[in-house]
């Protein structure tokens, strides 16, 4: 994104906008930078990560990655997105209750740009049951299913 592009920054703050309506994640810990793309099933969202991110300064210092829990991360906020309009009482909030079979396949590194498809495959109650793929340059670097619930912050 250029700097001193008035339109870009325009169109990033304003997908920045619509990712902190539908969750209440916020920095340093919001790992959405956009929605692509959103259905009623599957939601596609990307993140750039900069050269500065915490939780890359210690992590191989020499050869900063970023952590696989902070790509499980994406996606799982990624799905809360997508499951936002599921939610039947206002402001809950999805809650992580599972991860199965995670998969990293390719290293992600500062300055990375990862493309996350998050898909609701069942609902079972108050169990929301998801795949996401996590692609980077156009190849898988992590896959996952979880499960998650809505809960409603007191």
């Amino acid at each position: 994104m250029s700097s001193d592009n008035p339109a870009s920054i325009a169109a990033h703050n304003m997908a920045r906008e619509a990712v902190e309506a539908a969750i209440p994640h916020r920095a340093p810990m919001l790992l959405v930078d956009e929605i692509i793309e959103q259905s009623k099933n599957e939601i596609h969202c990307r993140k750039t990560f900069g050269t500065d991110e915490f939780f890359t300064r210690g992590h191989f210092p020499n050869y900063p990655l970023v952590p696989g829990v902070i790509l499980c991360e994406c996606a799982l906020q990624s799905g809360a997105i997508l499951l936002a309009q599921h939610a039947a009482v206002q402001g809950a909030v999805p809650v992580a209750t599972r991860l199965d079979g995670v998969k990293f396949k390719k290293m992600v590194r500062p300055g990375d740009t990862i493309d996350v498809v998050a898909t609701l495959n069942e609902v079972v109650s108050t169990a929301y049951f998801l795949t996401a793929k996590i692609t980077v340059a156009g190849k898988l670097a992590a896959r996952l299913d979880f499960a998650c619930t809505l809960a409603t912050p007191e």
